[in-house]
């Protein structure tokens, strides 16, 4: 799998925002990794990277970033490995016996649901459960259609069931000014959809996706409160999966799940419904930072733990 947050799409899109991006690649490696600030001072982070072939790969990547971070005056590097050659379980010893040591907490999930798009679209429809297959085939005679747009300025469909879920649901979505930005960048380079469903010519749900050069992340969905009944929101991801597939595809990640035995996770809500598409479950080690300016991190673990300790 290619992952859409080490794609140079992405790296475009974060220059767009007026952030300094890196890209390194050698034998058996690569990494994009953006210059952020926190608490801290300057970070090195890479999203679900860096990407490896071996363990030995991991390591010149790791020198590379190290390298990076201390021409920059970074204080540490942040990433979530994706490499051949351990299993996430083997996190604590790989990573912790090369000096990282586990993030406050995890940026990207550290358990994804991933949707396999090998062999005919029959062969996917028949692992999802049968309410979501006859949706899929039967809603179109309730005068649901669907279609895809690659117009920036349809993201404001999207936005707008955003704000009714957020509303309804108490959550904070991402900003409007920065979905905007997203689909001003992704959406004219092929790099990002947005799939719209309509009820009579309005739109009733919208999901966006992003692309990579073989699967297609299903990023922000929401619908239209006043129809929720129709739950269009589930012929809308199968529609998203099966134009995947069409475009040679061969995974639709359905981005995070909760553990089985984490009732109260973030992602438990959303859990039971990704895997009611099929799929199989896909773990991450989590993030990871390493340390480069070690007084500073230090520092900066110190004055964290002793905020939480006051709240």
């Amino acid at each position: 799998m290619e992952y859409f947050l080490q794609t140079p799409a992405w790296a475009s899109f974060q220059r767009s925002l007026g952030r300094t991006v890196h890209e390194e690649s050698g034998p058996g490696w690569r990494f994009l990794a953006v210059e952020e600030k926190n608490p801290a001072g300057k970070v090195i982070y890479s999203p679900y990277g860096p990407v490896a072939d071996s363990l030995e790969a991991f390591d010149e990547a790791l020198a590379a970033l190290v390298a990076i971070a201390r021409r920059s005056k970074a204080v540490f590097v942040r990433m979530e490995p994706v490499t051949a050659g351990f299993e996430a379980a083997d996190a604590a010893a790989v990573l912790g016996g090369r000096g990282l040591q586990p993030a406050p907490s995890n940026q990207q999930p550290e358990l994804s649901w991933i949707v396999d798009l090998d062999g005919d679209f029959k062969d996917v429809l028949a692992g999802m459960k049968p309410t979501n297959r006859n949706l899929y085939r039967n809603i179109h005679k309730k005068g649901v259609t669907f279609r895809s747009s690659q117009d920036p300025a349809e993201i404001s469909i999207l936005l707008d069931f955003l704000h009714m879920t957020a509303a309804r649901n108490g959550f904070k979505p991402q900003s409007d000014d920065y979905l905007s930005s997203v689909a001003r960048s992704l959406m004219p380079a092929g790099a990002s959809t947005l799939f719209i469903a309509e009820l009579e010519g309005e739109p009733i749900a919208a999901a966006l996706a992003y692309d990579s050069a073989d699967t297609r992340t299903y990023a922000h969905a929401a619908l239209d409160d006043t129809h929720r009944k129709l739950s269009a929101g589930i012929p809308l991801l199968v529609t998203l999966m099966a134009d995947a597939k069409d475009k040679g595809l061969k995974h639709v990640d359905l981005w995070g799940v909760a553990p089985e035995d984490e009732p109260d996770h973030k992602w438990a809500g959303f859990t039971a419904f990704k895997k009611s598409f099929g799929g199989r479950e896909i773990a991450y080690p989590g993030t990871w930072d390493l340390p480069v300016n070690k007084l500073r991190y230090g520092a900066y673990q110190l004055a964290r733990k002793l905020r939480e300790k006051l709240r």
